[in-house]
């Protein structure tokens, strides 16, 4: 892996995860979605781990036998353990070895009292077809015969010399080349070298030799860099860079851990509309110093360099661009000796083209193939997400995966059965659509394997051959099942086990009800979730909080088991609190998506109150007229604009770390979805710009370390609604960073709709510290 490429890998998670609602990660998170989102701060404990409640919920595959069998340890109530083997051809479940007589035998031999039920190893090693176990107990290696279940201590083997893995030093060593950053790039046979001089590209022979200029046009406002050589050493490509603007934001520490004065942090932060570097194309023959100039469009992106890829004959390369606004793609694939233009993709979108900020990091929407001259493609074209086949030869493109449903991950490219392994959703109709499930598919859209079946969101563990595949899925409602399946034809084998959820249902864990209601075009249905308060009574009226994150880059409603009870603060303090995700979101069609196209204030809030006058319609004690909304970063974004443009409903919101104009926050994301270049369109979602529209209960909470969102968002937010003359609460946490306060804001925002749903006020905290003080 390139320097660059783990440039690019760091950036990515960094920006993906730097959207996330909370900056820790909940044990509520669902499976398979790539990225997930906590989707409450009352979902992390924030007490000592309680003792565990579900038990049989989880299978950790030992595999043996030329991967044929596995074992797996079941951790139970009362400490207990049991070891469980598993023949996948025969579809033999049973015990890995009789328990009883192995704690006898192991009693017996180390004069210690050992329970079947609670042996004490955590691991074992089958060696002997099966016939025996290795373990160790108290640091000591031992040795049972599962016949006569005879144990007995093993020696240690002397130990050996360490040797050191050398194997492929030198690959790794070239491989951290990285030609914007070293001075030289050396061609793939060993004997050139070209390399930027005065803002051009020079030549020379490795072994020395004179020097050779291939470029005369680089200046110091733009030259030259990116250097790389074609498989055959015959061709330099090299790019003439203009650089991009260099701005920054700004972070003032009020609160050194140390004391002392404030300090003062800064930081390169691109806006939407700022400059970014532009890339210009240009080709050398190493032989006769010829320059190609091919005509096509400079490259210009935020972070990314142009990646170049040559076909396996050495004549033609090919990179992908992504215009700014991410209304169309393209792969270019250009001519080395004639420098001729062609486009292999050339994707155009009335909306936006997702390329960025996709959920699943796994999900890259151009694959290269390295043993063809073939990619594969991942877009929205048709409607809906789905892969296709690209032959980068004639820009014929097949569509390989099709239907009213949506890939979301591409987990394996087979090259040599060209075979794609991926997961998607919405594929099992009378499911949630949002369920994830694991297919397999042929480069030319036959042989279409879904391997798995359950009702339920969906993770997979593969045999190391890939033969089998131990599927685990569950719902917000049930208990994982764990279930054994075969890959070639994804035939169910045998269940492997069923969670047991007794003891958590006999405690005050209440599972949230799913409940699905029709958006604004009468005819989509809108997923959520339903929690209700501790100790619930139906005769009564319950005010009602709601969740939201309506980033477009994802869906966020839970959908996994959790044996956490979710939003526990607000539940227990008298609310009902749901969660759904409506128009705008990703993970459904095409035009599903579309909605938040230059318009993220909508935030699905139409789809949103439909939903809730529907649960209000079905259950009375539903109450409607008090809904409240909280959300961080752009779910704060979101839970403010709910009581700027939809206060007729919303009452009252709390907004943690919110993107408050599009404008001020990272291009990357807000250029995908608002568009580009910077139009009226941000001023029209500006909560900024609304500030004179609020008439609900607002609280404002920042971070003045947020390293996401800048804090001048919400510092202005509240400027705009102090000249608006309009009353609000704010929270400034000094050394916070994004998501901030802790159990500190989560109190605060109970506090705050508590106050202004339930109509309570809360104790005064101050008079309850310095009791506890006394």
């Amino acid at each position: 892996m390139t320097n660059r490429t783990l440039f690019r890998a760091s950036l990515l998670v960094y920006l993906a995860t730097g959207l996330m609602a909370w900056s820790e990660p909940s044990r509520d998170m669902d499976q398979g979605d790539g990225l997930a989102f906590p989707e409450s701060p009352q979902a992390r404990p924030t007490t000592q781990p309680r003792p565990r409640l579900v038990f049989r919920d989880r299978v950790a595959a030992h595999w043996f036998g030329d991967n044929t069998k596995f074992w797996y340890r079941n951790d139970l109530a009362d400490g207990a353990t049991e070891f469980v083997l598993v023949d996948a051809p025969r579809g033999l479940r049973q015990p890995a070895f009789d328990h009883a007589r192995l704690a006898a035998g192991l009693s017996k031999e180390s004069g210690k009292n050992v329970s079947g039920g609670k042996l004490p190893f955590a691991e074992v090693e089958f060696a002997a077809v099966g016939k025996v176990i290795l373990f160790k107990m108290d640091n000591t290696a031992w040795r049972c015969d599962l016949e006569t279940y005879d144990c007995t201590k093993v020696e240690p083997e002397s130990p050996k010399s360490p040797q050191k893995d050398t194997a492929g030093l030198g690959q790794d060593h070239q491989a951290e080349e990285d030609h914007d950053s070293v001075p030289v790039a050396e061609s793939r046979d060993g004997k050139w070298v070209a390399f930027v001089r005065d803002h051009n590209i020079l030549l020379r022979a490795k072994e020395g030799g004179t020097e050779k200029q291939l470029s005369q046009d680089g200046t110091e406002a733009i030259p030259y860099g990116h250097v790389s050589w074609s498989p055959d050493s015959r061709t330099v490509v090299a790019f003439r860079i203009e650089p991009g603007e260099r701005k920054e934001v700004y972070l003032v520490r009020s609160s050194p851990p140390g004391g002392g004065r404030a300090t003062m942090t800064r930081r390169p932060y691109p806006l939407p509309g700022d400059r970014f570097s532009k890339y210009e194309l240009n080709l050398f023959d190493a032989s006769t110093a010829k320059q190609i100039k091919p005509t096509v469009d400079r490259f210009e992106h935020e972070w990314l360099r142009p990646e170049v890829h040559w076909n396996k004959a050495g004549t033609e390369l090919a990179y992908q661009q992504d215009d700014r606004g991410h209304q169309r793609f393209r792969v270019i694939q250009v001519d080395r000796e004639s420098g001729a233009v062609r486009n292999v993709v050339d994707e155009k979108s009335q909306t936006f083209i997702w390329t960025t900020h996709t959920e699943n990091l796994k999900l890259s929407f151009v694959n290269w193939l390295e043993q063809t001259d073939e990619l594969l493609y991942v877009s929205e074209m048709d409607g809906w997400r789905h892969i296709y086949l690209v032959n980068r030869s004639n820009g014929v493109m097949k569509q390989i995966t099709q239907g009213e449903w949506v890939l979301r991950g591409v987990d394996r490219i087979d090259e040599e059965k060209r075979q794609i392994w991926f997961h998607a959703s919405g594929r099992n109709l009378g499911q949630d659509p949002y369920f994830v499930h694991y297919y397999r598919v042929n480069f030319d859209g036959s042989g279409l394997v879904a391997l798995t079946e359950g009702d339920g969101q969906h993770t997979v563990e593969y045999s190391p051959d890939r033969t089998w595949l131990i599927d685990t899925y569950s719902r917000v409602d049930t208990a994982p099942v764990t279930e054994l399946r075969r890959c070639s034809d994804g035939k169910f084998i045998c269940k492997l086990e069923e969670a047991d959820s007794t003891l958590l249902k006999a405690g005050d864990w209440t599972a949230p009800e799913v409940f699905v209601a029709k958006a604004r075009d009468g005819r989509t249905d809108i997923w959520g979730v339903i929690c209700r308060p501790k100790n619930f009574d139906a005769s009564k009226k319950y005010p009602v909080v709601e969740a939201i994150y309506a980033g477009p880059q994802g869906s966020f409603t839970p959908k996994s088991f959790s044996a956490w009870t979710r939003f526990s603060g607000f539940t227990g303090a008298g609310f009902v609190v749901v969660q759904m995700d409506g128009m705008g979101t990703a993970n459904r069609s095409k035009a599903f998506h579309d909605v938040c196209f230059k318009n993220l204030k909508d935030a699905g809030f139409l789809d949103r109150i439909l939903w809730h006058q529907a649960v209000a319609a079905k259950y009375p004690w539903y109450d409607v007229t008090r809904v409240g909304i909280y959300g961080t970063s752009a779910g704060g974004q979101n839970a403010a604009g709910a009581v700027l443009f939809h206060p007729e409903f919303y009452k009252a919101a709390a907004a943690n770390c919110g993107c408050h104009d599009n404008r001020m926050d990272k291009a990357s994301w807000n250029e995908q979805w608002m568009g580009y270049p910077v139009g009226p369109q941000y001023a029209e979602c500006s909560n900024i710009e609304n500030a004179g529209r609020l008439q609900g209960h607002l609280l404002l909470a920042v971070g003045e370390m947020d390293d996401n969102v800048p804090t001048e968002s919400t510092y202005r937010f509240v400027d705009a609604l102090i000249k608006a003359n309009k009353d609000f609460e704010l929270l400034v946490v000094p050394n916070g960073g994004h998501g901030a306060g802790g159990a500190y804001y989560e109190r605060r925002m109970r506090d705050f709709f508590t106050r202004h749903l339930l109509g309570v006020t809360p104790p005064n905290r101050n008079v309850e510290t310095v009791r506890k003080g006394e």
